[in-house]
């Protein structure tokens, strides 16, 4: 009796394994900011009374999510789009003319180039973006010219047309290339020769300071860097970074400001933050770790 109850259990137990294993589905993990990850997947055998061993194998489930780069061919926006693919980054450069944004790329597989006008409006963006991009980095910047309106076309309305893009398609990370002193009027800097001259053109730094409060109330992940003069030539000094509405004066390199915007992607600690930077000889070096959980978030 004692031996039919036994072989009755053992029946009843390779049944429920055989059943657990047939519906087995493999488990896949997302793939996080800026990381290309091979998901594992276990393969599991349905004969559990054998004693082979699971077979692990590799596979490129997720493609990897690129940067989106809006001026992409501007002088900060290059050197954006160099140090991201320098990093391991695959990247999508927005450009206003593809053919003439070949010539000041080199060839690299994990770069594309697409069109993208941020004055054409938020669905064209959209579509731009695509839902293949992860985050957003925001590096356009009029050019003067007679056009009054220029500075609002592109560092106001631009910027709004390219969050609103990201709302579209669920882009959540976002981040802005602003200017220092966009807010000199509250700073008591009204006569500050630097926010007299930006804003000779079209009112330059209220046309920025507004796009900011947009993307700050929008609900996406930002993070708004406000660099001093920017200047060609490369780094001079280290990373000076301060809270908003601190610094009004100063000048950076703008291979500084493409660094500090590449890693604001990596550093959470920059999230739903604005950070003013310039960089001065006599600063000590100091990790981006260190220079984004310096400033408070507001």
């Amino acid at each position: 009796m004692a031996a039919n109850l036994f072989l009755l259990r053992n029946s009843l137990f390779q049944l429920q394994t055989h059943s657990l294993t047939k519906n087995f589905k493999p488990f896949t993990s997302s793939t996080p900011l800026s990381k290309s990850l091979s998901s594992t997947i276990i393969k599991a055998t349905t004969k559990m009374d054998t004693n082979e061993t699971p077979e692990i194998e590799d596979s490129n489930v997720n493609e990897r999510k690129k940067i989106f780069v809006a001026g992409a061919t501007g002088n900060t926006g290059k050197r954006i789009v160099e140090q991201l693919l320098a990093k391991g980054f695959s990247v999508k450069a927005g450009v206003r003319d593809v053919e003439k944004a070949k010539s000041s790329f080199s060839e690299n597989p994990s770069l594309q180039i697409v069109k993208a006008d941020v004055t054409e409006g938020s669905a064209k963006l959209a579509e731009a973006i695509g839902d293949d991009s992860e985050a957003v980095i925001c590096a356009t910047g009029f050019r003067p010219s007679l056009d009054l309106f220029s500075p609002w076309k592109v560092d106001n309305f631009g910027t709004v047309n390219l969050v609103d893009a990201c709302r579209k398609i669920n882009v959540n990370r976002f981040i802005l290339i602003s200017s220092i002193l966009v807010n000199g009027a509250a700073m008591g800097q009204i006569f500050n020769p630097a926010y007299i001259f930006l804003n000779v053109f079209g009112l330059t730094l209220i046309a920025k300071l507004q796009a900011e409060n947009y993307i700050r109330k929008s609900g996406i992940n930002y993070t708004i860097i406000r660099p001093g003069g920017l200047k060609n030539d490369p780094p001079s000094g280290n990373i000076v970074m301060e809270p908003e509405d601190t610094l009004y004066t100063g000048s950076i390199s703008r291979d500084q400001v493409a660094e500090v915007a590449v890693e604001a992607l990596v550093h959470p600690e920059s999230s739903y933050k604005v950070v003013e930077i310039v960089s001065r000889a006599e600063a000590l070096t100091r990790s981006f770790e260190d220079l984004f959980g310096s400033i408070k978030q507001r």
